[in-house]
């Protein structure tokens, strides 16, 4: 299991150039923004980034100024400032369908200039390493037509930041668990990196006309594979049941608990590296609206 370096992980000079690329992606790609403010039922924000958990949302949202925490009817709310401007971090819950509905309410909460899918991602190929970004060009779900994001960084500035990638994302249902599925997945979508929420986000943000960015960092390498102790508990229907699949395997491997540690440890710490991420390129989001996408 290998570990990302978190030091120096983006060169100075590359990292400006994908800035500048986000920030005149804003540019191009604006919405109009002549609507009645007082329609809104919440204050609007500039940027709403929307995670499916609280493990890839807490530490974005812990850097927040000014925090505040709202359970909404469909996600969980974390509002504040970063660098002057004003953001949502929104925990989803996981899936499509959990997604969608969140997208579709707080774009009409907020009104946000930029939605932001951003979380964990499985890689679909072995360059893909634990703690790399992928930002979306395409994202697509099984038996669906490709959405372009508009997102264009050239290859030189790709090839200078090792570890930032540029792709399709492919969108499924269930995790994939298994490193032949995943060769398969793709192989069959041409993607890189494989996610549960960041298809149905998009679809609601091209509805809306809302600028839209994919930022996931890789958790699970191609050739990764979960003891069969979590396996287990994964498949389980209930909690019950899932409660008791630990309680079992800890009771015959007690050396198991290390790996519940482990898998722990990576999610905190690729939590760590999307935060320091997003937190990079937030301030770099154009406000500016004079023309629809």
């Amino acid at each position: 299991m290998l570990r990302w370096i978190l030091s120096d992980l983006i060169r100075q000079t590359a990292y400006q150039k994908v800035t500048d690329t986000v920030s005149s992606l804003g540019e191009s790609t604006s919405r109009d923004q002549h609507q009645d403010d007082s329609a809104r039922e919440l204050p609007p924000c500039e940027i709403a980034v929307l995670f499916g958990t609280n493990l890839e949302a807490e530490d974005f949202a812990s850097g927040f100024e000014g925090r505040s925490t709202t359970r909404c009817a469909s996600f969980v709310e974390h509002a504040g400032g970063i660098a002057g401007r004003n953001v949502v971090a929104i925990e989803t819950g996981t899936g499509v369908r959990a997604s969608g509905r969140a997208a579709e309410d707080v774009i009409a909460l907020h009104h946000p200039d930029w939605v932001i899918s951003a979380g964990f991602a499985a890689a679909l190929r072995p360059e893909l390493l634990r703690g790399h970004i992928l930002m979306a060009d395409q994202v697509v779900a099984p038996q669906g037509d490709p959405l372009v994001v508009g997102l264009h960084i050239d290859s030189e500035t790709i090839a200078a930041m090792r570890h930032l990638h540029v792709g399709r994302l492919v969108t499924v249902h269930q995790p994939v668990r298994q490193p032949n599925a995943r060769r398969e997945l793709g192989e069959q979508y041409d993607a890189l990196a494989a996610d549960m929420e960041t298809v149905a986000v998009a679809e609601v943000c091209a509805r809306h006309k809302t600028r839209f960015l994919s930022v996931r960092v890789i958790a699970d390498q191609l050739d990764d594979c979960m003891p069969v102790e979590i396996e287990r508990m994964m498949a389980s229907s209930s909690w019950a049941a899932k409660l008791g699949t630990v309680t079992g395997a800890l009771l015959k491997r007690p050396s198991s608990v290390k790996d519940w540690w482990h898998l722990q440890q990576q999610g905190l710490e690729a939590s760590d590296r999307l935060a320091e991420f997003l937190r990079g390129i937030l301030p770099q989001l154009t406000g500016q609206d004079e023309t629809k996408r």
